[in-house]
């Protein structure tokens, strides 16, 4: 396809703007571009199809492989919205990104790789977090094509967060929404003339002068993309040599240092720096080194840490790093941890029963290519708050291993397993379950101490959790209507009975009836009345419903989100319609049982006295 080919399918897809009729640009996307052709059109369609008002500042970058025209042609199309800036090569995207900059008039800038592309509504959506909550920075979650996306600052979505009770500052790429302002007014900028990095500078001086920053993480706002002849630069061989890169660090972590006193929150953002850019170049790159470079390595990551690592750091690091903070003098110790950290964790599930309330797991469990090991537990982590783990030891053969998981001991949510082996003092974990012996299904749920727990494979990986309280697994139960009949005040008695998971709950867990308006959506709650052996009974007045058809639920309360199970009924059990005049209306109740599944539902109908002559006369 040619590049004018190419131009007139982006100008049809390009979306309106919407907002205000004035100039004033929303957002400022720039774009750096260095031989990029052949993703150009797809990133710049993204930025054109955003609904705010934006200008895209495409600077290129030297490119010589067609990409400068097409940026031409495009410029030529949309010329209110993409201004192309031409310079000549500068070796790294930090003075491209610089001059965009330089160039923006927006109330934000938004930096997006050539390569790279927007989900259709991000720019949309984090403009109007941002002009929410007048924000700083707003991080928009980043999706992975063929490369590692960070993901622990999007678990969930925060109109603020700080960077002391947060883990925002792991991201420290520069595809985020900043406030244009912030930029200009403490002239943060990229660094120049570095082949990686760059962005880190800018991001880490930018964190430290924001006052508000937000997470939008419901939506996919940007596509980190991996090109598939490796010729992007963080693709390119030596673009993370360690020695560098460890050298290249240097500068963020003063600067940071610069603006953040000594103390906790210190800390907690150099535990970024040491996990993510110090100690990583003792992992693999570490064993993939000779004896000379590793010790360069040593000596390189000995520095860092004789200048900013603290007893803070030390208690907020995993073990594996702990213990290479102690032996950077020991290049043996420290290839050991290093093939432990890269030993694969392999694991297997055996067998799944329940004995009384406890669960029984059984697997085996092993660091490949490592003979032996100091301990294995099994480790469950409730998902949406990883900080809560339980840890329980196993009974061991060998490699083979037994646990006796307490339900009682878990409270409400979703408990992901895994098998921790500890060997040197540092402690490897594998998720349990999606390895694991034919004929192995999970457990039936059961109801312990009111709670339901419910045993499950996930659906993505076929890995065992257990879900505390019904959030994610469907709990499976019946109500069955027993009898109907009218009662004075046109009130509906109803008397029924339930089971969950097999057996009775208590009656604590019995709460209401709720109906709900089949079209609409409206629900009416009614108190109901529980008994012992899961009998409930129940005088809604529906009588008084407004008109509709509506659907009867029992809900119970089962340790986590309320339960509804839809009441069963048959017509020998349901009673006959009910009708009466009242102020100039004639009321219809009929209560009956579906076709099919027959389920309890009524209609509820008010009808005038000409209405009823109607229906009546020929």
């Amino acid at each position: 396809m040619t590049a004018q080919c190419d131009f007139e399918v982006a100008a049809v897809v390009a979306m309106p703007e919407i907002g205000d009729d004035d100039d004033a640009v929303d957002v400022s996307v720039v774009i750096p571009a260095h031989n990029c052709r052949a993703y150009l059109d797809r990133c710049l369609t993204s930025a054109l199809v955003q609904r705010v008002k934006k200008e895209l500042i495409v600077v290129d970058d030297g490119s010589t492989d067609g990409g400068s025209e097409l940026l031409d042609l495009y410029a030529a199309y949309h010329k209110g919205s993409v201004k192309v800036i031409h310079i000549p090569a500068s070796g790294g995207a930090g003075r491209p990104r610089n001059i965009g900059i330089e160039h923006a008039t927006g109330r934000y800038v938004f930096f997006c790789d050539a390569d790279d592309h927007l989900g259709p509504e991000a720019l949309e959506r984090m403009v109007a977090v941002a002009d929410r909550n007048d924000s700083d920075i707003v991080l928009g979650k980043i999706v992975g094509h063929g490369r590692r996306a960070p993901m622990s600052m999007f678990q969930q979505g925060a109109d603020r967060v700080g960077l002391a009770d947060s883990t925002v500052y792991n991201s420290l790429s520069c595809f985020k929404l900043f406030r244009r302002e912030l930029l200009e007014r403490h002239r943060i900028r990229f660094g120049e003339g570095m082949l990686v990095g760059e962005d880190i500078l800018f991001t880490v001086h930018a964190y430290c002068h924001a006052d508000v920053i937000s997470v939008v993480a419901d939506y996919d706002c940007y596509h980190l993309v991996s090109r598939p002849d490796g010729s992007s630069i963080m693709q390119q061989a030596g673009s993370r040599d360690p020695i560098s890169w460890l050298a290249m660090i240097r500068a963020p972590i003063e600067l940071m240092a610069r603006h953040v006193e000594p103390g906790p929150l210190r800390d907690h953002l150099l535990r970024r720096h040491f996990r993510l850019d110090v100690f990583a170049q003792l992992g693999t790159v570490f064993l993939e080194s000779d004896d000379v470079r590793r010790k360069d390595i040593a000596r390189e990551v000995a520095a860092l840490c004789d200048e900013w690592y603290t007893p803070g750091v030390h208690e907020r690091l995993n073990s594996i790093d702990r213990q290479r903070a102690t032996a950077l003098d020991d290049i043996d110790r420290l290839v050991r941890l290093a093939r432990i950290e890269n030993a694969t964790v392999r694991r297997r599930l055996t067998g799944l029963r329940w004995d009384g309330d406890h669960l029984i797991v059984t697997g085996a469990a092993r660091l490949d290519g490592i003979t032996r090991d100091d301990g294995l537990a099994v480790v469950l982590r409730l998902r949406h708050d990883p900080a809560t783990e339980l840890v329980v030891p196993a009974e061991r053969q060998g490699s083979e291993f037994t646990v006796r998981l307490d339900m009682g001991a878990l409270g409400s949510g979703i408990w992901d397993l895994r098998v921790a082996v500890e060997i040197e003092g540092v402690v490897r974990l594998g998720r349990l379950g999606a390895d694991r012996e034919s004929g192995i299904t999970r457990p039936p749920p059961r109801l312990i101490g009111g709670v339901v727990a419910l045993p499950y494979f996930t659906r993505d990986n076929g890995n065992l959790s257990i879900d505390v309280g019904g959030h994610v697994v469907a709990v499976p139960g019946t109500v069955r209507l027993i009898r109907t009949r009218w009662a004075m005040g046109h009130r509906l008695l109803i008397d029924g009975e339930v089971s969950v998971v097999g057996t009775a709950p208590s009656a604590a867990a019995i709460r209401q009836i709720v109906w709900r308006e089949r079209r609409t959506g409206c629900e009416r709650v009614e108190r109901v009345l529980a008994l012992p052996g899961g009998g409930f009974a129940g005088r809604p007045a529906v009588g008084r419903f407004p008109p509709g058809t509506w659907d009867a639920y029992l809900e119970l309360g089962l340790g986590g989100p309320p339960a509804r199970f839809r009441i069963e009924a048959d017509a020998e059990t349901v009673v006959g319609p009910r009708r009466w005049w009242g102020a100039a209306l004639m009321r219809s109740v009929r209560p009956y049982a579906t076709p099919g599944k027959g389920r309890l539902s009524t209609v509820v109908r008010r009808l005038t006295a000409r209405t009823v002559l109607r229906k009546i006369l020929p």
